[in-house]
Formats: C-alpha cells, sequence, structure tokens
C-alpha cells in the first residue's frame, strides 16, 4: 500500500508535463509491412517477436502485445524456436520495471529453448540479455561472463546482425569498465565504434542502431579517465543520435548522465534540469533504474538547496523506485534462481562424465570378451592336438592343470570383484554424506552474510521509522491523512519485528546445518602433519588463483623435521585448516587489490613440536584485523564478515574434535598470525 502510495504520489508530479511520444522507430513499419505479406505461421512468428523488440525503448506495452501473440502462435503450432525468441522478448518488460527475478526466470526459461532448438542467435541474445540483469545490479562478473557467452555464439552462428554482435561488445566494454579495467574496456568500445561507423544506417535489424548506446559508455570511459570534456560531448551526442531511433531510454540515460556530470562539477541549475527530464522519460516507460538514479540527484541537490519539501518528495520517489529494484525478497528469489540454473549445468556435466565412464567400462568389457575368446580358442586348439597324436598328451595333461588354476583365478577374481564392488558401494555412500555435508555447510556459509545484513537492517529500519513518525508529526496534515500515516507506520514497525524474529529462526537453521555437517567425524589416522598442511595450503591457493588468475603469493613453509605422525581425523583437520588458509590467503589478496606496489602477498606455514603438544602457525602480511573483529572472529554470524563461518567451522573441529586449541592475534597493517595447537597423547609411565 506504501509503495503504491509512493508511486502515484512521483506520477501526478510528473505527468503533469508533456511527455515523449508513442512514436514508432524506424524499423517498426517496414516489420509491419512485412508481418501483412507473411504467408506462414513460423515466419508470422518470428516477426512478430522481431517487431515487439522495435518498441523495447519507446512503448512497453507494444513489447508484451507482439511479444504474447507471437508466443501463443508458437505454442500452437509447436514452435520450440519461435517460442524462445517471444519469450525472450518478454523478458526484457520485469527486467526494466525492476522486477529482476521475474526477468531471469523467463530468460532461464528461454534459454532452454533457444537450445533445445539449436538456435545460435537466440541463445546469444538470451545470455546478453542475462548479463544486463546482472549489470543493472553493477555485479559485473557474472555480466561479463554472460556477455562472452553470447560473444561466442554469435560468432559460431555467423551472424549477419550488426546491431546485437555490436550491442555484445559494448556490454563487454561496459563490463570491464565497472570492474576499473579501463584498457580492456577501451579495447571493446572502439571496437564497437568502429562496426557503427561503418554500418550502413538503412540497414540496421530490429533492434536498431546502437550508437547511443557506444556514444554513451564512451563519454563513461573519458569521464573516469579524467576528460569531462569530451564525456560532456559524447553524452550529448548519444542523446542527439537516439533520437531518430525514438530511444526513450538512451535519452534518459543521456541526460542522467549529464545532470551527474554537472552534478559534480558543481552546477547545480543545469544537474537539476538534466535530471528532471531524465526522470520525466524513464517514468514514463518506466525504467526504474533511471528513477533510482535520477531521484536521488534530485534529492541531493535539493538537501544542498535547503529546500526540504522538494527534497523530501523526491525521497519518497527514491524509495518507491527502490524497494522495487533492490527489495530483499527479490534479491533472495535472483540469488535462488541463478544457483539452481549453476545447479542444473553441474548435473548436466556429471551425466555427461558418467556417459563417458560408462563407455569406458564398455570398452574394458569388450576387451575382456575378445581376450576371454581367444583363451578359449587356444584351449579348443590344443585339445584337438591331443586327439591328433598321443605323443602330446603329456602337454595335454599340463594344459588341463593349467586349466584349473585359472578357474581358480577365475573364481578368486570373481569374489574379489564382488568385495570391490560392496567396498565401492560403501566408498560411494560415504562420499555422498560428505558431499551433502560440504552442501549444507556452503548453503549455511552463502546464508549467513544476508541473514546478518537482514538483522542489521531490521534493526536500522526501526529506528529509522520512528524518526519518520516525528518529522510527521511536526508537519501540519489533516486528520484523514495522520491516521492512515501512523496505521502504515505501524504496520512498518510491526514488520521489521517480524523481520527479527524469522531473522532468529534462520540463525537456529543455520546453526543445525553447520552442527550436521561437522558430524560424523571419522577414524583418527597417523598422519604425517607437515605433508597434510603443506597439501591443503596448495590447495587452496591453487583454488584462489583458479577464481582470480591475477593473484599470486609466495608461500613461505617451515616444517619441523622432528615432527613425528599424529594419531587425527584426517579429513576434520583438513576442513579446519582449509578455514585458516582461506582467511589468510583472502586476506592478502584484499591487500594486493590496493595501489601498492612494492607489496608482496605473503603466507608463512610454521609446524613445531613442543614437549606435550604440536603447533601450526599460519601467517598472513595482509591488512591485519582491527582489535573489535578479534573478538567475533570465531562467531557463526560476526556482523558481515566473509570468513566469519569457516573460521567458525575451523574452531569447532579442532576444539571439539582434537581437543585442541584455536587462537588468532593480529597488529593492524602488518597482518595476522593463526595458531593451531594440537596436543601430544600421554606417554604410559614404565612398570
Amino acid at each position: 500500500m506504501l509503495r503504491s502510495f509512493l508511486w502515484t504520489f512521483l506520477l501526478t508530479g510528473l505527468l503533469l508535463r508533456p511527455m515523449a511520444g508513442l512514436a514508432q522507430s524506424p524499423q517498426t513499419r517496414p516489420l509491419q509491412l512485412a508481418l501483412a505479406r507473411a504467408t506462414t505461421d513460423t515466419a508470422r512468428v518470428l516477426l512478430l517477436a522481431d517487431l515487439a523488440a522495435t518498441y523495447r525503448y519507446s512503448h512497453f506495452d507494444s513489447v508484451s502485445y507482439y511479444a504474447h501473440q507471437g508466443l501463443r502462435l508458437a505454442r500452437h503450432i509447436g514452435y520450440m524456436r519461435g517460442e524462445g525468441r517471444c519469450l525472450s522478448r518478454l523478458a526484457i518488460l520485469p527486467g526494466d520495471r525492476g522486477n529482476l527475478p521475474q526477468a531471469l526466470r523467463l530468460n532461464l526459461a528461454a534459454l532452454r529453448l533457444n537450445e533445445a532448438a539449436h538456435d545460435l542467435e537466440g541463445t546469444a541474445r538470451t545470455l546478453n540479455q542475462t548479463g544486463l540483469l546482472y549489470f543493472a545490479l553493477d555485479d559485473y562478473r557474472p555480466s561479463l561472463r554472460y556477455s562472452v557467452r553470447a560473444l561466442r555464439h554469435y560468432q559460431q552462428a555467423g551472424t549477419t546482425d550488426t546491431s546485437q554482435l555490436i550491442s555484445v561488445i559494448t556490454n563487454l566494454g561496459a563490463s570491464y569498465e565497472g570492474m576499473r579495467r579501463y584498457d580492456s574496456a577501451a579495447f571493446y568500445l572502439n571496437q564497437a565504434w568502429q562496426l557503427t561507423t561503418g554500418h550502413r544506417r538503412q540497414t540496421w535489424s530490429c533492434w536498431g542502431d546502437p550508437a547511443p548506446y557506444v556514444l554513451r559508455e564512451l563519454g563513461l570511459l573519458q569521464l573516469a579517465q579524467n576528460q569531462p570534456r569530451a564525456a560532456l560531448a559524447y553524452y550529448r551526442r548519444s542523446a542527439q543520435a537516439a533520437g531518430p531511433e525514438n530511444d526513450q531510454r538512451s535519452v534518459s540515460r543521456a541526460y542522467q548522465y549529464l545532470a551527474e556530470l554537472y552534478a559534480g562539477q558543481g552546477q547545480r541549475d543545469s544537474s537539476i534540469w538534466y535530471a528532471r527530464r531524465a526522470l520525466v522519460l524513464a517514468a514514463s516507460l518506466p525504467y526504474v533504474v533511471g528513477v533510482v538514479r535520477n531521484s536521488s540527484m534530485l534529492m541531493q541537490a535539493y538537501e544542498a538547496r535547503q529546500q526540504p519539501d522538494s527534497a523530501l518528495y523526491y525521497t519518497h520517489v527514491l524509495l518507491a523506485a527502490q524497494d522495487s529494484l533492490f527489495n530483499p525478497r527479490r534479491i533472495k528469489q535472483l540469488d535462488a534462481i541463478a544457483f539452481n540454473e549453476h545447479t542444473r549445468l553441474l548435473e548436466l556435466e556429471a551425466e555427461r562424465a558418467e556417459l563417458l565412464d560408462r563407455l569406458r567400462i564398455g570398452a574394458l568389457g569388450v576387451g575382456a570378451g575378445l581376450l576371454l575368446l581367444a583363451l578359449l580358442l587356444l584351449w579348443r586348439r590344443n585339445r584337438q592336438q591331443r586327439h591328433a597324436t598321443r605323443r602330446l598328451e603329456v602337454l595335454h595333461r599340463q594344459l588341463g592343470e593349467q586349466a584349473g588354476e585359472l578357474t581358480t583365478q577365475r573364481d578368486n577374481l570373481v569374489q574379489t570383484l564382488k568385495e570391490l564392488k560392496i567396498t565401492q558401494g560403501q566408498l560411494v555412500l560415504r562420499e555422498k554424506m560428505a558431499s551433502l555435508g560440504e552442501l549444507m555447510s556452503g548453503v549455511a556459509h552463502e546464508i549467513q552474510r544476508p541473514v546478518s545484513l537482514l538483522r542489521r537492517y531490521a534493526a536500522a529500519s526501526t529506528e529509522l521509522c520512528d524518526e519518520l513518525r516525528q518529522q510527521l508529526n511536526q508537519l501540519p496534515l489533516p486528520p484523514e491523512q495522520q491516521v492512515a500515516t501512523d496505521k502504515l507506520l505501524d504496520s512498518l514497525h510491526q514488520n521489521q519485528s517480524h523481520i527479527v524474529q524469522y531473522g532468529q529462526r534462520a540463525d537456529s537453521v543455520v546453526r543445525g546445518m553447520l552442527e550436521y555437517s561437522q558430524g560424523g567425524g571419522g577414524a583418527r589416522q597417523l598422519t604425517d602433519l607437515n605433508a597434510l598442511a603443506e597439501e591443503y595450503l596448495r590447495l587452496v591457493y591453487h583454488d584462489l588463483r583458479a577464481k582470480n588468475r591475477y593473484f599470486s603469493a609466495a608461500l613461505l613453509l617451515h616444517p619441523d623435521p622432528t615432527l613425528e605422525r599424529l594419531m587425527v581425523v584426517r579429513q576434520d583437520l583438513g576442513r579446519a585448516l582449509v578455514g585458516v588458509f582461506s582467511a589468510a590467503l583472502q586476506a592478502v589478496a584484499q591487500r594486493q587489490r590496493q595501489p601498492d606496489e612494492d607489496y608482496v602477498p605473503q603466507i608463512e606455514l610454521t609446524t613445531r613440536r613442543t614437549a606435550a603438544s604440536v603447533e601450526i602457525r599460519v601467517r598472513d602480511n595482509g591488512e591485519g584485523l582491527p582489535p573489535e573483529t578479534l573478538l567475533t572472529v570465531f562467531q557463526r554470524f560476526p556482523g558481515g564478515s566473509e570468513n566469519g563461518l569457516s573460521l567458525a567451522l575451523s574452531h569447532d573441529l579442532i576444539t571439539r574434535g582434537h581437543g585442541g586449541t584455536l587462537s588468532v592475534s593480529s597488529q593492524p597493517g602488518r597482518g595476522t598470525e593463526y595458531c593451531i595447537v594440537l596436543p601430544l597423547p600421554a606417554v604410559p609411565a614404565d612398570s
């Protein structure tokens, strides 16, 4: 109800101003004529999908109308390729309106249809749209991955649609720009601009002229390189190029970047003028990201001017748009959908690996059969030779004895094979249980940060609700509005209490998952701790390098050569070491990202035997931990720490599973040291 009230409040002000018309793009009319002349249903479906694409930046209702028409026709005739393309067009609508989970669901459904129909261009377009969803959330790494996959599919298809190819290349440049890798961004953006200027203007596909998008991103790159005048020229050229295409969203974004540039230069009047025009265009589509950015600028500008009425107006606009775009429930849905898609891809890979294993086993079976057949033929030949001559009786008797031995060996092999199958089944079951524990630990790790942030934001929202109530009580509102406002604030306060309650419930669920994942430690084994610690350190290090190829660190190993083998649970101790090594490596990786050319990341591993215990020390030269963090470093929800859950798990495995201790000491700016102490077994006294 509050959200509806704020949107009504926004549109009441915006609709009083003249809005952009719903003119067609240059590609719309030719497609309408082609649709009227189409003679087959499959051609009509593809033309309806292309016709919907021409309205994507000017009139969303037309996108929905033509895409739904094409989708119904495609499903009626069983045309999978057309169904995937029309579903991909429908995914444009919730994405721009702020419903990112719904957009991701539609894109993934369209992607499965594209792949099933072997439609490389449709698959590429859907991958490109999926990357743009993550780009809207400033999550540039998945955006870059999807854009790379889209470009690869376009190249495999040998596409002649230059407009879509330029769009993907520009997305690559924009993603690198968001990651502040400006050399790569400049390479792709310049390549996109060369393709744009080299294409004939009258021959663009249904996706239109990409010049407004390319010029806008070139302007952002110039501004990032401290060239505001060049950026200003690119923004104006982008707005001018968007006019003939009726690209309302590109005009809105160009005005938005002009407003941000003028705000950065202190030209507040120009910034407000462009921001208001951009907000009108964004609200008319509606384009929720544009509404958020421009209303935020206008709110800050009017606060600086000390005009509280206007600042409050745009604050309401901003809150309503942010609730649509950054709703925590939708963000969780988005993460869940992405996780399910990742799981599906892993299952497909596992099925492919299983098929290869079956083929290998089949080949081995055929080879064994051929070998057995050869043995049988040889035995038959020897038997025939025995009947041919009596002088070979001795040889035949020997062969018979050998055949008996082979039979015994075969029986032994059959028995051994049965035992191996039983053992294999037990190992598979044990591996599945271990994987289940790791999966539950990983899931708990993934939801720990949202739960902690949820509880913190709930507390902050309660305080903001009280402050808002005080501010509204000071305003001369009519009694009816005062009563309605109090009811809304009471409902909001009650919702925050429910959030805290369910956050505590999620905390208990995570604790249960962790306790399950820690259970069943296994048997103790004599273990070389020097080799075990070095092995897990290198495994964690190479795993981090696989995720970030630009990361490197010096591993300094100081093992105690006098350290004898110790009875430990190898798996549990290994999991504890993984948590400690991960925390140390991430600390040096975080410091390496800072602009310090003389910094060399180092991880030092030291083992030492004392009279009653064994020490394993891990030291890094990262930024170190502040004193307040040291007090909560081994808690399950330490206020947003990324390594809190893994270190808490390591602490439990050391203290509860092995009766040892895990401690940490840190010097801010110099590094952190973790110390694992394992007690030695008591030596029995001589009788």
